[in-house]
């Protein structure tokens, strides 16, 4: 449903269920005379819609209102509570969560709900809460407190406050507040069975040695990622938390080893990464947790053999992050389960990936890049024929690749920085692939292969001995956002069409790279309403990004790269011809490199039409004739080098082109600097660069001013060209 929502709804005086979330919605809740109407109701469900505008003051003075729920839209402004004698007596629930409200919200207000059970205020930044009490003792007994993100006092850790008054609370989420500062004891000495602790995000210090965990052993969710919490789990973490469920400590201080006693929890999700954890990691927790579906130790300072030495049937079906670590030896040669994701990137893993044995057909995710991995990738590989991602790059495999094309329906492949050499368009279903990187190794051949990839996004070919011309079906890859063609044996002229490659305009189109990258898990934990979507923990699934190389240097992109970058890399080949002026029309490429080529005529005055474009590369070529004035006009241009070719004429020196240094136009000895006196910039009045084409090189056509001055125009024309000198200075305008 879209659309506003009709007012005629709210005339209904025996309504007593209004269920609208999860729909399109879009305008301001209708008005309405309280009299009369909507006096039944008891729940109004509006969330996750795209509302806007303010809170109205009567959905807190409905009479019967058990429960109310505007989350997750825009709305704004302050919350209309005018007086709290007026404010619904039987009111349970109340959910403004993930809104733009801004004002004060105090707790005391509600002082009158004896029957308030949840509230949740999460994700309004600019709403101030005040949790100061008047009294000992409140009338109500919150089971759910949600105050993420929000403009919360750090007195709120010290107390005195309500949270100390809450014997039932089972939810509270205190996360993405900045609160400094030790816990609280009364976090832990409270009575309330706490089910769920969110307190990710702060900058919460202190040892969990020294935490009162043992006051809390009903929890099933803690969250304290993104902290500055130092020590060491529990050795005995399975009777401190006998009911956990998820641990997520990840982005903290905490040091020591992993106690064995995490494989006797009935634990689903578990995050350590980023944390500084030594020695091996329990094999049992590979074996033995049989309701693990997600495990994180990435980024610390684990070694010892790769799974603890299992080679065997893994227990838990799920993701499983071991990557940048110091594991060492060979990858296990007998595995078998129902693992989705393995990340081993970046240890100190050896010997062969020989995956014969390997019985795991859930796997869609392997990657073992950037460790010392040798030897073949043997066909045996494409048995594996759930995977999607594949990534092997930085090893040191070698030998022809197999032929697993009818078989693997991979979406991302990186094979870069190995010595293979073969036939690509053998390995990937050229109708699957998104992102392709084979650079540097030894492929050879030519590119006739790349115009099927009609999906593809990213293209990183460089390095190799591709060879041959760049044929104009590569113009048909409209999903192009990346094409590295670079330091290969590429001849021959470049197409036009290229400029009708819409490099980055379908930057929005990623719903398969949102698949990859979000994972959600489904913790089901007691007494939670089964309709409640608060309680999905959602992670980010992080693998080892692309590189591309820009502005001089070389850059590593992860998930926001489609989004953030498109870019042209076709340097050190043996391309030849004049510049395409339809090049001009990459409107959203941010970088072009076309240098160490052997390109030649003059730079085409359409590259002012490239509005995004922030690095060009036109150095090391046979180009002549003067820099276009109005390449003056590439607002986003940071870095620009046309050194070692042949132009001539003045140096502009207005707009970007101010803050380049000469080294940008070495070895061009017919370009001069403008501080020789030289006339560099266009004739007042002169028109911008719009819709040109092949005429827009030649600068004379942009200083015609009105049709009453035309005939003396070409007569001067006619003049100069007439005159070696009159020639020279043609060129020079």
């Amino acid at each position: 449903m879209n659309g506003s929502i009709p007012a005629s709804l709210f005339e209904l005086p025996c309504l007593e269920y209004l269920d609208l979330s999860y729909n399109l919605l879009q305008g301001h809740i209708p008005k309405m005379d309280l009299t009369g109407t909507l006096k039944s109701l008891r729940e109004l469900h509006l969330g996750s819609n795209r509302l806007n505008g303010s809170i109205r003051t009567y959905l807190f003075e409905l009479p019967r209102l058990k429960y109310l729920d505007l989350s997750r839209n825009l709305l704004e402004g302050h919350i209309p509570i005018v007086s709290p004698s007026n404010l619904c007596l039987s009111l349970q629930t109340l959910k403004l969560a993930a809104n733009n409200l801004n004002g004060k919200f105090d707790f005391f207000w509600l002082r009158n709900c004896a029957m308030l059970k949840e509230v949740d205020l999460s994700g309004n930044a600019e709403l101030a809460i005040d949790v100061k009490f008047l009294t000992s003792v409140t009338p109500f007994q919150l089971r759910a407190l949600m105050l993420s993100g929000c403009k919360l006092d750090n007195t709120i850790i010290s107390g005195p406050n309500l949270f100390g008054t809450q014997r039932h609370l089972q939810f509270l989420d205190l996360s993405n507040n900045n609160f400094s500062g030790s816990l609280p004891n009364w976090m832990f000495t409270n009575e309330a069975p706490l089910l769920y602790l969110g307190l990710a995000h702060n900058s919460l210090v202190g040892s969990l040695d020294h935490l009162m965990w043992q006051q809390q052993s009903s929890l099933q969710m803690i969250n304290i990622s993104m902290n500055y919490f130092t020590g060491q789990l529990p050795m005995d973490i399975s009777s401190v938390f006998p009911n956990l469920k998820v641990l997520d400590a990840s982005y903290n201080n905490i040091s020591g080893h992993l106690p064995p006693s995490l494989c006797n929890n009935s634990l689903e999700f578990v995050d350590l990464s980023n944390n500084k954890l030594t020695g091996e990691v329990p094999a049992c927790l590979f074996t033995e947790c049989w309701f693990l579906k997600f495990l994180r130790l990435s980024n610390n300072n684990l070694g010892g053999p790769i799974l603890g030495g299992a080679n065997k049937h893994l227990s838990f079906g799920g993701a499983l992050y071991l990557d940048s670590n110091y594991f060492e030896g060979p990858l296990p040669n007998n595995l078998s389960g129902e693992v989705s994701i393995m990340d081993f990137h970046d240890n100190k893993l050896s010997g062969e990936l020989d995956v014969s044995f390997w019985n795991i057909p859930s796997l869609e995710v392997l990657s073992v890049a950037s460790n010392g991995l040798t030897g073949q990738i043997y066909p045996t590989i494409c048995k594996l024929t759930g995977l999607h991602y594949l990534d092997v790059s930085n090893n040191d495999f070698e030998g022809s690749i197999p032929n697993c094309s009818s078989k693997l329906m991979l979406y991302f492949l990186n094979m870069s920085s190995n010595t293979l050499s073969g036939f690509p368009s053998y390995f990937v279903n050229s109708s699957n692939v998104v992102a392709l990187d084979i650079g540097y190794n030894r492929f050879m051949g030519s590119l006739d292969w790349i115009q099927h990839l009609y999906q593809i996004q990213l293209l990183l070919l460089g390095g190799n001995m591709f060879e041959g011309h760049i044929s104009a079906e590569l113009c048909h890859l409209q999903h192009l956002n990346i094409i590295d063609l670079s330091h290969n044996r590429l001849s021959g002229s470049l197409p036009p069409c290229i400029g009708a490659i819409p490099f980055g305009y379908h930057t929005d189109d990623d719903n398969f790279f949102s698949m990859v990258y979000d994972i959600v898990f489904d913790v089901g934990l007691s007494s939670i309403d089964d309709d409640n979507p608060l309680f999905l923990y959602v992670t980010r699934n992080i693998l080892q990004g692309f590189t591309f190389s820009t502005k001089g240097n070389i850059y590593t992109y992860s998930r926001g790269f489609y989004n953030l970058m498109s870019g042209i890399d076709l340097s050190a080949n043996m391309l030849s011809g004049e510049i395409p002026w339809e090049v001009g029309n990459l409107s959203h490429v941010k970088s072009l490199n076309l240098s160490r080529n052997f390109f030649i005529g003059q730079i085409p005055a359409t590259f002012a039409n490239m509005r995004a474009i922030e690095s060009l590369d036109l150095s090391h070529n046979e180009l002549s004739g003067p820099i276009p004035w109005q390449l003056t006009q590439m607002s986003s241009l940071e870095v620009f080098s046309v050194a070692y070719n042949n132009l001539s004429g003045c140096v502009p020196s207005s707009g970007q082109f101010s803050s380049f240094s000469m080294e940008s136009y070495l070895s061009n000895t017919d370009l001069q600097n403008s501080s020789q006196g030289n006339q560099c910039s266009p004739a007042p009045g002169s028109m911008e660069v719009e819709d040109v084409g092949e005429a827009a090189d030649d600068p004379v056509l942009y200083i015609i001013g009105a049709a009453s001055f035309v005939l003396a125009f070409w007569a001067t024309v006619a003049f100069l060209f007439c005159l070696p000198f009159g020639q020279r200075v043609m060129l020079q305008l």
